[in-house]
């Protein structure tokens, strides 16, 4: 009998049976760099638009620079590499993006995001919030709390860029004008990014790492809702209570805005068109159920036309947003299809303690989607058995409450700067974010952790 074989051992064989498997790593590699390193790309091009006035420079710089357009670059670099290494080709390339359905799960997300992202939708959400805030009292605590908990809740049906969005439109209008304090403002936005990542695991179709993997693994809604969704509302509560508990004296000092700014307009959108919406909803997800783009491209299509006959209640579709993510996404898909060699090994031999946090630090670094597909590249964590499940559960566990601790580390995350950006004086500081977003990201893991032991 043969003594078992060290990790370099595996890793050098795989190597040797196939050399483009280093090189797509190395892709991969500087792929994940470059995704790191976008902030400060943006700041660049920010300075020669600027500065020298060079457009093509700066447009080319402001690509770069787009964290959703990291991985599909990174992965069309990938594919034109393949056409020429030797024993590849054009055929192994065409072979290899039309096996197993790969764009699935990114042509839904694109859809879903621009379907939930509809006036209807925004402003259905927008006066639930404020309802709720109302009968609770109104003042800025209040609203401040039931913004960050019930928003991230919605993103379960409502998909989290979307809940992003909103919870970012309510807290720009209804809080940071207020000018709170440095700290208050920072904790906020952990809050916010953290309660996003986790709220959005009730369901099996909006959080995009629970999406990445829920076909594969067998994923569906009572099955997530069971290992993350009860923990995930328990940790957004506790979390939300701890920072009020810190800030309570601050939010007895800050009154309500003068005049309170909702998400809608002077058009009142009757109730037919919310209905529709939300049955173009839950049809989107029966498509992803069906597994048939086919069929989600009928459906995206009958929104469009939908969208168009009822336009004078409507706002202009976003594509472009959608559009990013969709790319971040199938990139991803592509770039990860080449890393189970290396992953399988490193992760079979890993506990569940040690992976959750590695995938905790992982997800700090790179999008949690990312960490997430990887993972179900490995064959061992498809297969049943205890063992299996403990390590798939320690993997989306990590990858959902690191979702929070940096702006890259969750698809949603860039919405949300985007909008509450310009009350941060001088930017918001990776470092303080990162600081701030360590409690609920602690509590979210010890909420996975005990539910874990619970359910086991």
């Amino acid at each position: 009998m043969s003594a078992p074989s060290t990790l370099w051992q595996e890793l050098y064989a795989a190597a040797q049976t196939d050399s483009f498997l280093p090189v797509a790593s190395a892709i991969f590699f500087l792929a994940v760099v470059h995704a790191f390193m976008t902030p400060w790309i943006a700041r660049q091009a920010l300075r020669l638009e600027q500065g020298s006035g060079k457009r093509w420079q700066s447009s080319v710089t402001h690509l770069l620079g787009e964290v959703e357009c990291v991985f599909g670059l990174w992965a069309l670099v990938m594919l034109i590499t393949l056409i020429f290494w030797p024993g590849k080709g054009l055929d192994f390339v065409r072979c290899y993006l039309a096996t197993g359905n790969k764009f699935l799960e990114p042509f839904f997300v694109f859809v879903v995001m621009i379907v939930a992202s509809a006036r209807a939708i925004l402003e259905l959400a927008s006066a639930l919030i404020q309802r709720v805030s109302s009968i609770l009292g109104g003042s800025v605590a209040v609203h401040w709390f039931a913004t960050l908990t019930l928003t991230p809740v919605m993103g379960s049906l409502i998909t989290e860029p979307a809940a992003m969005t909103i919870g970012a439109l309510l807290l720009s209008a209804q809080f940071y004008q207020l000018n709170p304090s440095g700290r208050l403002q920072y904790a906020t936005l952990a809050l916010l990014f953290v309660n996003v990542s986790i709220g959005g695991a009730l369901t099996h179709f909006a959080a995009p790492p629970v999406v990445m993997v829920a076909q594969r693994w067998g994923w569906g809604t009572p099955e997530v809702f069971q290992q993350f969704g009860i923990a995930s509302l328990i940790a957004i509560l506790i979390s939300n209570t701890i920072f009020y508990l810190i800030f309570r004296k601050e939010f007895a000092r800050l009154l309500p805005p003068a005049e309170t700014k909702h998400l809608k307009d002077e058009i009142v959108i009757p109730p037919w068109v919310t209905l529709i919406h939300l049955g173009f909803i839950a049809v989107t997800v029966g498509m992803l159920v069906l597994h048939s783009m086919v069929l989600l491209g009928c459906t995206l299509t009958a929104y469009v036309v939908f969208h168009a006959v009822t336009n004078r209640w409507q706002s202009p579709i976003p594509f472009r947003g959608p559009l990013l993510v969709g790319l971040f996404l199938a990139g991803l898909i592509v770039l990860g299809g080449q890393q189970s060699w290396w992953i399988s090994p490193l992760l079979v031999r890993m506990n569940e303690t040690s992976l959750l946090f590695a995938s905790v630090v992982l997800t700090s670094f790179n999008d949690n989607a990312a960490i997430t597909y990887l993972a179900s590249q490995v064959p061992a964590l498809a297969e049943g058995g205890e063992i299996s499940a403990g390590l798939r559960h320690a993997v989306m566990a990590g990858a959902l409450a690191g979702g929070g601790l940096t702006v890259i580390a969750n698809a949603p995350n860039p919405a949300g700067q985007a909008i509450l950006g310009r009350h941060f004086s001088g930017g918001i500081s990776p470092w303080r974010l990162f600081l701030w977003a360590l409690i609920p990201t602690f509590i979210a893991l010890l909420a996975y952790f005990l539910n874990r032991q619970f359910f086991n």
